[in-house]
């Protein structure tokens, strides 16, 4: 067995004993993280059981009882992780635990648990410890249900049967969660809010609590470092090793499967931008027939196209898109808009801006979480259409960035589909002028966006002659042409004379 002194060895600063004494030399079966005031019926003793503090925080007497509990289950010490419950031991605490022998050892501030619970992991697999005597039936039927084309079903089914209660799987996304059995579906809403306190806690590892009166044991199923989501568990009944093993064995699964699912999303997100790249480029034909040959199903024939300006999610990560989208402040909330966003497989992108080609009859998702409504990221604001034709992406794009690159940071502005009510009039201001062709050469300025050398080349211009247009352009419309939103708003108006 590992022990104690074994693990603070291995972390350092990030394990230490209360009060700086030295570290016990008892060994330990387990690493395990409760929030319960008794958590004892989960505990086979020997565990270092974490706790962010919560059970000490309730009084002297209850700190005593709560000690005496760990202490006849022979826990082999108490981890007090600092910052998420309390900032300091409370001194009742670490009284008792002194008078009755209990190690108290402390995670400071800022250090996950699931960096003890990994650094113990490694130990045991570098002693060749790993103990891996899980029910041979269990296991093939796990991996049997994971082949399957409904495999995150399937896995959740066997885990609960073999388990005898409840399994409930949570995307970290907020997507649809998968559940067995269906009657379980009203500790879903509770559920998510005790997952996200975990979450923002740091926890990434093992976790009890309760729900309803029943205690609930929650694993993250994690792609590297990421989570990828939770596996909660509630089997009515005290869980032994082998339960443990087989519930670790399903977390392994799940995330085998969800890196196959990053891995085909990436690829689907590729192939998805250069799609959508056409079309806002006016190119719908051929994206049509790109869509079919990459075999993309479901192109929209009315669209929302959203502009995101700021900082932004990974390309292959909609939920995460959802998220920060969904944490703006809508001007005209749209129910369906995170379903949207989360399905879109039509975005990309260039220069700080992502676009969105959203299907415009998205409803709300049963079960879906919409996002926590947390503060979006610092400098994101964005700007989506009315509902429109595909084949007027194009016209439409430039007007939606403008009202993305307006709206304050937090916002997510609703944009009309109305120019600026100067436009029109610019051009014809523009056309009336009888010297020279000032509309082509706005034209071409602004297609090129303000870039001297090229313009005068496509107009085949001097550079001197080319500034002494524009500045008459400006002179006569009274206005900025490198001002971005008079440079959209007349860039429609001359699009739309053609």
């Amino acid at each position: 067995m590992i022990s104690l002194a074994q693990l603070c060895g291995q972390l350092g600063s990030d394990l230490v004993p209360e009060g700086g004494g030295a570290v016990p030399r008892r060994q330990i079966s387990g690493v395990h993280i409760s929030e319960l005031e008794d958590p004892t019926p989960y505990l086979e003793g020997g565990e270092l059981l974490l706790t962010t503090g919560i059970p000490v925080s309730a009084g002297a007497e209850k700190t005593r009882a709560y000690v005496r509990r760990l202490v006849q289950r022979n826990v082999a010490a108490l981890g007090l992780g600092l910052g998420a419950g309390v900032d300091e031991v409370p001194e009742p605490l670490a009284e008792t635990c002194a008078e009755a022998g209990l190690a108290l050892l402390l995670v400071p501030d800022g250090t996950p648990f699931m960096n003890v619970s990994r650094a113990y992991w490694d130990l045991v697999g570098k002693g060749g410890q790993a103990d891996l005597a899980a029910s041979l039936g269990t296991q093939t039927a796990l991996a049997r249900a994971a082949t399957r084309p409904d495999a995150l079903a399937s896995v959740v089914k066997a885990l609960a049967q073999a388990l005898g209660g409840w399994v409930v799987y949570l995307p970290a996304d907020g997507g649809v969660e998968t559940l067995w059995p269906d009657t379980v579906s009203g500790v879903v809403p509770l559920l998510r809010e005790e997952t996200a306190r975990f979450n923002m806690a740091g926890t990434q590892s093992a976790a009890t609590f309760q729900l309803y009166g029943t205690d609930v044991v929650e694993y993250p199923v994690l792609v590297g470092r990421c989570t990828a989501g939770y596996l909660a568990i509630g089997a009515g009944r005290k869980l032994g090793k082998t339960d443990r093993q087989i519930i670790l064995t399903v977390c392994v699964l799940l995330s085998l499967k969800a890196q196959q699912d990053q891995e085909a999303s990436g690829a689907s997100a590729m192939m998805g931008a250069a799609v959508a790249k056409l079309v806002l480029k006016g190119y719908v034909d051929a994206a049509r027939a790109l869509a079919a040959d990459l075999e993309l199903d479901g192109m929209p024939g009315q669209i929302r196209l959203l502009v995101l300006r700021g900082s932004q999610p990974e390309a292959g990560a909609p939920g995460d898109a959802a998220a920060a989208v969904t944490a703006l402040r809508e001007e005209e909330p749209w129910s369906g808009l995170a379903a949207a966003v989360r399905n879109c497989r039509l975005r990309y992108t260039a220069d700080g801006f992502t676009y969105f080609l959203l299907d415009a009859g998205s409803q709300p998702v049963a079960g879906a979480s919409s996002g926590s409504r947390e503060a979006p990221p610092e400098g994101m604001s964005a700007a989506i259409s009315l509902p429109l034709p595909l084949e007027q992406a194009s016209t439409a794009v430039a007007e939606v960035v403008a009202a993305a690159r307006r709206a304050d940071d937090g916002v997510l502005a609703q944009v009309k589909g109305g120019l600026d009510a100067r436009a029109e009039a610019w051009v014809a201001a523009l056309a009336g002028y009888a010297r020279a062709d000032l509309v082509q050469t706005v034209r071409s300025y602004l297609r090129h966006r303000g870039q001297w050398e090229i313009t005068a080349r496509d107009l085949n211009l001097h550079r001197n002659s080319l500034r002494h247009r524009i500045s008459i352009a400006a002179k006569l419309i009274d206005a900025d042409l490198d001002d971005p939103d008079v440079a959209a708003n007349l860039w429609l108006a001359l699009r739309r004379t053609g």
